[in-house]
């Protein structure tokens, strides 16, 4: 099982609810529990040609020079350069991650799932759209690849639905708690969920939506966008899941890549606990779960 992580995953975000020390202490849990160094691999910044696959010149140019403009002030960080190196970097991990993917099946990043930022403007925590720079990319290789993206984070992924309307080759999936951010976009497949549902029920309707998705589209590649936010310990939502309906989660996304005998990468995506620990917990179980699964 291929790992994409980086030790420069991190820059400083002040006051933050983002608890971006996570990364460092999922990797270092995997470490403890087995996962020898030759399954990690170190990802590099993303080019600007391939961020130019998802993302605007102007946008990208204010980014570069630090530019508080139309274009960059709906985010919710701090813009500094090391915060955009660091979205270079997560970028660049999601694109090895479906290059690795590719070759063997199935890779996690621990990293990336930034689904708010357009083509040409950032929105809440998320400067670059890793997740579509990596199907842009992967499609770009692969031009006859048909790419879904599944995104069972907390908040709709409305940047990558908005950056894909019209393009057949992918399909968006975005099930996330109806009453609560962003302002929706228009996915493939939208499923709207209402505050405080539990756990049986919440899956009893991914199943619904991957025998939706499997009667519309047959991916070669599938983007696994694992919130952990739907967890009913969330600072940010009021969904009701408990960790062993996040791990049931999981399995179902594994049995489903596996039954369309498609590439599988995962990416983390969001994870606010009042105790960042259950965030980090969430987190792990997600990549052990896959580490065991395609083992």
């Amino acid at each position: 099982m291929p790992f994409v992580y980086s030790d420069r995953y991190f820059a400083e975000f002040g006051e933050h609810i983002f608890p971006v020390e996570k990364y460092r202490l999922v990797y270092q849990e995997l470490k403890k529990r087995g996962v020898p160094d030759s399954e990690f691999h170190e990802p590099q910044e993303a080019g600007r040609e391939d961020l130019l696959l998802v993302h605007t010149p102007a946008y990208l140019d204010d980014l570069e020079n630090l530019r508080w403009t139309q274009r960059t002030m709906f985010s919710e960080l701090p813009l500094t350069r090391e915060i955009v190196a660091l979205f270079k970097l997560a970028a660049g991990g999601t694109t090895l991650a479906a290059e690795l993917a590719t070759k063997e099946g199935y890779a996690v990043h621990i990293g990336g799932g930034f689904h708010h930022a357009f083509a040409a403007k950032a929105e809440g925590f998320c400067y670059i759209n890793d997740l579509a720079v990596a199907a842009k990319k992967y499609l770009q290789q692969t031009p006859r690849g048909r790419v879904l993206v599944v995104d069972l984070d907390l908040h709709q992924g409305n940047g990558t639905a908005k950056i894909f309307q019209g393009e057949h080759r992918v399909f968006t999936f975005s099930m996330h708690q109806k009453d609560l951010y962003p302002v929706k976009e228009t996915s493939d497949l939208d499923m709207h969920l209402p505050a405080g549902i539990e756990d049986e029920e919440y899956l009893e309707l991914l199943d619904r939506a991957f025998e939706k998705i499997r009667k519309k589209f047959s991916p070669s590649l599938i983007l696994y966008q694992a919130g952990a936010d739907p967890f009913h310990q969330d600072q940010l939502g009021s969904l009701n899941l408990s960790k062993n309906g996040l791990r049931e989660r999981d399995l179902r996304v594994y049995e489903f890549a596996r039954q369309q005998k498609a590439a599988l990468v995962v990416t983390l995506g969001g994870g606010y606990a009042y105790n960042t620990q259950d965030t980090v917990d969430i987190h792990v179980t997600t990549c052990w779960e896959a580490y065991q699964f395609f083992s």
